[in-house]
């Protein structure tokens, strides 16, 4: 192997074997349960945390992880013995392509081989690992059928009893973890990452029975972060394609954790990973309260988020090579990250001070550390304001005649955004119309690409049924007034892009009400198709043009870049 031998492997009970299989009530019987040994209460409070982000192993390029493992051994080796040290991996442990690409097109994210030799390495770097599962962990789609044999085998190859997990790193302190269970069964594109409804019922259940009001801090960890939690993300990947945040696509579920978080003081730190960008900017950590004088209140609870970047260089979108360090005890924490591209070097990013079990005070220890083309990362979010601060200059409202219109034709870089009458939040970004979370206004996904909206107006319309329209239509007995039956809703709107040759398009909404297009499809059914177009080519002469048709879909692309109908609502393509 490349690594030295692992240590022992940790005992569970013999009803912990490895399969689908979800606590959800009793939190401090699955605590007791497991089988990493419980502190003893040597009167330290004192721990140290190691953070690693997407790890994407190739075993064809393992120079950084082995430089990265060493930055690991030095730092816990220096840490003295009365402190609590731990391991969390976030998950996407193998690289989402052929390692072999002259044998085989199998993906190695998600195969057995992937997974060994990521406990393989994590078990070598020293301390017991925790690790969840992202959304390239049940990739495994030659070599298993289905998501839960694929989750039994990452459950065997990482001795864990659960797909989420809990430890007691102090007294009071707990390490929770939830994974994501759901990849060929994806509703729509595989790369969401899906906690599913039994692991958010233990959660609730942890964070019940674990009250901030005597005394418990808990810190979360996930591939992707919650909706709400305010970190730096992709608007060219995640945003388009509906996989930002944890259950992006279910609006319900989506909303429960920063739910949760607000509503359990608990929760004090949640870190997650997936987005491969690095720790230098200062929304690479957001705080769940800030002064007044520099903004409105954000709403996080008493939780500080923090991003976590990537290890190898050909996996960072930025250029960063960085994993995250926490440090705490009894009166605070710090977040610091562990530099892989600096020789190791450790820096403190973040410092937070709990004033008392429900607030903290958290300051950032450094400005951002800036880079050519870093401003291409940073995505604008629209700000409502609160009692002491109004919205930002970007929110449109409607005129007296209850009518919006953004008369000057949209360019990339405009920015607006406006509430319908529903209760949703659309805007423009980057030559894009998005649609926000209506609480959190963070960004939910496309609603309209730039080939469909650049150069043309937007106006919003009252569209319901008018007194006068509402009218009896049949005479049938017991039909009378059919076309009227039921409450109208007190405010229909048509959204529209008005072009300057007199065009107009009408913006419909999804059938559950929201505009954002899932666009981007499972993952399974987009390799299968592009198979069959392979097939198609070989078959066909060869400078035949190969095309496919089918459904309400365009293309076999993985990033969702227009919304247009060629020749209908966009130029026709030649």
């Amino acid at each position: 192997g490349f690594f030295p031998p692992p240590p022992p492997p940790r005992h569970f009970p013999s009803s912990c074997a490895a399969t689908r299989l979800h606590v959800v009530g009793g939190a401090t019987s699955y605590l007791d349960s497991l089988g990493t040994p419980l502190p003893e209460d040597d009167g330290s409070s004192e721990f140290l945390v190691g953070i690693l982000g997407d790890l994407h192993i190739d075993p064809r390029k393992m120079e950084d992880y082995i430089i990265g493992r060493e930055h690991w051994q030095n730092l816990f080796s220096q840490t003295a013995d009365s402190v609590k040290t731990a391991l969390v991996s976030l998950g996407d442990l193998g690289e989402s392509k052929s390692v072999r690409p002259k044998e085989t097109r199998e993906l190695f994210a998600g195969t057995t081989e992937c997974h060994m030799l990521a406990a393989e390495y994590l078990n070598s770097i020293g301390p017991p690992y925790e690790v969840v599962g992202g959304n390239h962990d049940l990739e495994g789609i030659d070599e298993f059928a289905t998501d839960e044999e694929n989750l039994e085998l990452f459950l065997r190859a990482h001795n864990k009893p659960w797909p989420q997990f809990l430890r007691k790193i102090t007294d009071k302190t707990l390490l929770v973890g939830l994974t994501s269970t759901v990849f060929r069964d994806a509703k729509y594109t595989s790369h969401e990452v899906v906690i599913d409804p039994e692991q958010i019922a233990w959660f609730e259940n942890v964070v019940k029975s674990h009250p901030a009001s005597e005394g418990y801090k808990i810190i979360v960890f996930t591939h992707a972060p919650p909706n709400g939690s305010g970190l730096r993300v992709l608007q060219e990947n995640h945003v388009v394609n509906g996989c930002c945040w944890l259950n992006h696509s279910d609006e319900q579920q989506c909303r429960k954790f920063i739910e949760l978080v607000r509503e359990h003081r608990c929760i004090k730190a949640w870190f997650s990973g997936h987005f491969h960008l690095g720790q230098d900017y200062q929304d690479s950590i957001t705080f769940p309260t800030i002064p007044k004088e520099l903004g409105p209140y954000p709403n996080r609870g008493s939780c500080v988020f923090a991003q976590t970047s990537v290890m190898r260089t050909g996996t960072s979108r930025d250029g960063r090579r960085q994993s995250r360090v926490i440090r705490g005890n009894d009166d605070g924490f710090e977040i610091c990250t562990l530099d892989h591209a600096n020789g190791g070097a450790l820096r403190v990013d973040a410092s937070i001070v709990y004033t008392d079990c429900n607030h903290e005070v958290g300051i950032y220890t450094h400005d951002d550390i800036s880079r050519q083309g870093d401003q291409f990362f940073k995505v604008y979010a629209p700000c409502a304001g609160d009692d002491y601060h109004p919205p930002d200059e970007n929110l449109v409202r409607y005129n007296e005649n209850g009518l919006l219109h953004i008369d000057t034709p949209i360019t990339k870089e405009s920015k607006a955004w406006w509430y319908l009458a529903c209760g949703r939040v659309l805007g423009l970004l980057n030559g894009m119309m998005i649609e926000y979370d209506r609480s959190t206004l963070a960004p939910l996904g496309l609603v309209v690409g730039p080939d469909e909206l650049l150069g043309k107006t937007i106006a919003v319309v009252d569209s319901g049924i008018s007194e006068e329209e509402c009218m009896i239509v049949a005479e049938e007995v017991g039909m009378e007034g059919a076309d009227c039956s039921g409450e109208l809703e007190a405010r229909e709107q048509a959204v529209m892009l008005v072009g300057q040759d007199g065009s107009v398009v009408v913006v419909q909404p999804n059938e559950d009400g929201s505009y954002w297009r899932k666009i981007v499809r499972n993952k399974m059914i987009r390799e299968k198709e592009k198979r069959r177009e392979l097939a198609a080519k070989s078959f066909a002469p060869r400078d035949a043009h190969v095309v496919s048709s089918w459904g309400p879909y365009t293309s076999t692309a993985g990033t969702a870049k227009r919304t247009g109908v060629s020749g209908l609502t966009a130029p026709a393509l030649r």
